[in-house]
């Protein structure tokens, strides 16, 4: 390339995840682009760092800067961008389209990248995980998915969408076997949600930032592979089955959220996975907008059962409800299974937390006015965990209700009792998904 010509000049909207891997596909070997910075959006604390060196390749020796979202415009019209990619996901369709005219208004492209170019091939089957909305309980999924194919005789490995935050220099490559492998790679607390349950049960797990390495390892630790989605994000890695939940509790997010409907369009099988408790007319809005978008798509319905250690301990109680924070957050939803053990096992009263919010707490709240009854399990720095546990400790109860399935009397040090929900993915109308499962396995996956 001529030293004088120009290096197409690009940003990346992102949120920690897939703006990296985009990068690491596209543009980290590609000579005749220059990527001039990240953005960040949705996750706290992820402004102010830098991708750095060691992963971004000698065509950026100092690394490439992550600003926050905000900087946009400024960003674009001073550095002469050319292009800017959106790369994170569960956003409105109608949010997407106001960052696209923010950057079309200042001359610039604006592109989305799809999965022809973003998915890897591995050399084991995959199954992906994915939903049209954050929140709607994949991970409940895989792991029933998990559980299954074990009782097969199969050797399952899940890899988790990437949730990049802190230090990324130590990971490139994140392999968990062990709880104390959280503290290796330290791990926040959404992660930690995410990856524990899998942990104890046994399954090897893997992410990082460079999911072409990821693949590798993890191809070498399994004969089937699971991809656990993150958000409403579509696989990383190109999937032999497509299965994607939907949630009855937001119906017509389905196709009104990006990239969820892409999720929908591509869908095998369809899991409606709060069927039990969900209104009629959220189950038929859901049900008649997948018969419309993806006719072929088989349906099933299941649950999330919800359970408790010590029930009784919740009786007459004044508790406070701990959830899951993305789900809450972004992900739009006003309460999850600590309500819902809160409610099935008679607490005396769910007592608002708002007024006793600590620091970096009180702001989630404001920014999230919809949160009431709940506590946002909001760990993704050491400061955030001890606004939490400042937060948890001030509010007047009885005891913790915790459904985020991280321990957190392990993280945490707190003075009142805590009781942790659990919840796990059931089936509806006999095991349609354990037979689609064993179908698929039957069919596509060889006996070695």
């Amino acid at each position: 390339m001529s030293a004088t010509k120009h290096r197409k000049r690009i940003v990346i909207m992102g949120a920690g995840g897939r703006d990296f891997h985009n990068f690491n596909l596209l543009f980290r070997d590609d000579a005749a682009s220059e990527v001039i910075a990240f953005t960040a959006a949705q996750i706290p604390f992820q402004d102010g760092r830098r991708y750095p060196a060691a992963l971004a390749g000698p065509l950026y020796p100092e690394g490439i800067p992550v600003v926050d979202e905000n900087e946009l415009e400024p960003l674009v019209r001073d550095r002469q961008v050319d292009e800017v990619i959106f790369a994170y996901s569960d956003v409105s369709h109608q949010d997407l389209m106001v960052a696209a005219s923010r950057v079309l208004a200042l001359g610039a492209d604006f592109r989305l990248v799809g999965p022809g170019k973003t998915m890897l091939q591995a050399a084991i089957p995959v199954i992906s995980v994915c939903a049209v909305r954050t929140g709607c309980g994949k991970s409940p999924v895989t792991r029933y998915l998990c559980q299954e194919m074990r009782a097969a005789g199969r050797h399952p490995v899940v890899v988790r969408h990437p949730m990049a935050y802190g230090r990324l220099d130590i990971r490139e490559v994140e392999s968990f076997r062990t709880v104390e492998d959280f503290d290796r790679y330290q791990c926040t607390l959404e992660e930690r949600e995410e990856y524990e349950p899998l942990i104890n049960a046994g399954i090897p797990l893997f992410a990082g930032v460079d999911y072409r390495k990821v693949l590798q390892v993890a191809e070498q630790a399994g004969d089937v592979l699971l991809w656990d989605g993150g958000n409403n994000d579509f696989s990383f890695f190109r999937p032999d089955l497509e299965i994607v939940l939907v949630d009855p509790f937001r119906a017509g997010d389905e196709i009104s959220h990006y990239p969820g409907l892409v999720n929908l369009l591509r869908a095998d099988v369809v899991v409606v996975a709060k069927a039990d408790a969900a209104p009629a007319d959220g189950l038929e809005e859901v049900r008649r907008n997948v018969a419309v978008w993806n006719p072929d798509a088989a349906v099933v319905y299941g649950w999330l059962e919800v359970a408790v250690d010590t029930p009784e301990a919740i009786a007459g109680k004044r508790v406070v409800a701990v959830e899951d924070g993305p789900t809450l957050t972004h992900g739009g939803m006003a309460f999850g299974a600590a309500v819902v053990a809160a409610r099935r096992y008679g607490a005396g009263a769910i007592v608002d937390p708002r007024p006793y919010a600590a620091g970096s707490l009180a702001e989630v709240f404001r920014q999230f006015p919809h949160l009431e009854q709940v506590v946002p399990a909001m760990g993704y720095s050491e400061r955030q965990l001890a606004d939490l546990q400042a937060t948890l400790e001030a509010i007047p109860c009885d005891l913790i209700l915790s459904a985020t399935p991280v321990d957190l009397k392990r993280i945490l040090k707190l003075s009142r009792p805590l009781v942790q929900v659990h919840y796990h993915y059931r089936e509806m109308h006999g095991n349609p998904l354990a037979l689609k499962l064993r179908e698929f396995m039957s069919t596509r996956i060889r006996e070695e």
